[in-house]
């Protein structure tokens, strides 16, 4: 694995650096105030190509990954203006068809979500099973009669279902060898009937709204089912790897559009004839903030270049240490940020403040350091489960 970026990967972190930086934290709280989605940096993204850049050329895309792809989020982040459905549209639900969608899916899709004209949610969670995706009760069933499905249950926590024109749905057959649920993944369009949503009301403050989602035999037709239904997990984690390592990006950048802040704040505050910035008291706990970010970075380069390279069990470790080192390193580079500017830390004009609460999301979705702290001390460690 490369350590040092390749050059096309530096030019396509100063364009879209630019990119952001043209939009900017202004213009992207704004957004949020209005209660609408950044559809303007969307679509100019799209255009330039970066909304697709992980998806297959043949279908409309840049023909790269997750690598690339999360440079973009990054950066964007960087620039104060991130944009959260990167995490689901592109990342989850096109790698997802991308691998395993059939060809009339792909064709559907693929370019759609490439050039920004179409979306995706993703629903998983649910109020009873949290993070054991083993206990998911959404079940579909086949109608003998036609050969639809009948999906029946219940998510929470999806972002922008609202917006999207579709939610990928996380369900479960049965298995009729040995009558156990399995996974498998559907595609529900917005306006299907019985699909029913209704609005979180969170305080996060977030352009892409929270829906609790009620699926009351929703009637889908064979071809909504995503790829070999006895697949199972294999087709979930190729989605659930990259949300990790998007999260991760997400994160990063929120992470280093707090410091920037904190560090011109340091540069230009003058206290007692010198910069605040030249008391170690200041500048040691804003160094420490980069140098974890850094090293948070790093660890998400190595999952991007894992799953990029087709490993998905060295990328799943991987996707899940860079996603906890990256929320770690947000929540501390956020807290730090506003500490060091007192009192205008929590004022709009420094826009610092709603990053608090964001921050903290970074640490328990899409799933908790708790859960990750598990999967490391069982699945690398090798110590026994406590549940």
């Amino acid at each position: 694995m490369p350590v040092i970026e390749s050059e096309e990967h530096k030019a396509l972190r100063a364009a879209v650096s630019a990119l952001g930086h043209k939009y900017g934290r202004a213009y992207f709280t704004r957004t949020v105030e209005e209660g609408r989605p950044a559809t303007e940096l969307w679509a100019e993204a799209a255009k330039l190509g970066y909304l697709g850049v992980n998806l297959p050329e043949e279908y409309g895309g840049g023909g790269g990954g997750i690598s690339e792809l999360s440079i973009v989020l990054e950066e964007l982040g960087a620039a104060g203006c991130p944009l959260l459905l990167m995490v689901v549209s592109p990342a989850i639900c096109g790698t997802v068809i991308a691998r395993f969608g059939s060809e009339e899916q792909k064709r559907d899709w693929l370019p759609a979500l490439a050039d920004g004209t179409r979306t995706m949610a993703f629903g998983i969670t649910e109020p009873d099973a949290g993070s054991n995706s083993h206990r998911i009760t959404t079940t579909a069933r086949r109608d003998p009669a036609t050969g639809d499905w009948l999906l029946t249950g219940r998510k929470v926590f999806v972002s922008g279902v609202d917006i999207a024109d579709a939610t990928l749905i996380v369900g479960r057959t049965e298995d009729t060898r040995t009558g156990r649920l399995k996974p498998c993944l559907f595609i529900v369009p917005r306006d299907t009937p019985g699909f029913q949503r209704h609005r979180i009301d969170m305080e996060l403050s977030a352009a892409e709204k929270q829906f609790e989602l009620v699926l009351d035999d929703v009637r889908l037709p064979a071809g909504a089912l995503v790829g070999d239904e006895d697949a199972g997990l294999l087709q979930l984690f190729a989605g659930l790897n990259p949300e990790r390592i998007m999260t991760a990006a997400f994160a990063i950048g929120m992470g280093r559009f707090a410091l920037s802040r904190a560090v011109e704040y340091a540069r230009d505050r003058t206290v007692w004839k010198a910069p605040i910035g030249s008391h170690q008291a200041i500048a040691h706990p804003l160094a420490q903030a980069h140098i974890e970010l850094e090293l948070a970075r790093l660890m998400m380069q190595k999952a991007a270049h894992l799953y990029d390279a087709g490993d998905d069990i060295g990328a799943g470790e991987a996707a899940n240490m860079a996603k906890y080192a990256a929320a770690e390193a947000c929540v501390k580079a956020v807290d730090q940020a506003v500490h060091t500017l007192g009192g205008n830390g929590l004022t709009r004009e420094f826009g610092l403040a709603s990053l608090i609460t964001a921050a903290r999301v970074s640490r328990i979705a899409p799933v908790s350091r708790e859960m990750i702290l598990n999967y490391v001390s069982h699945q690398t460690l090798g110590l026994p489960k406590s549940y």
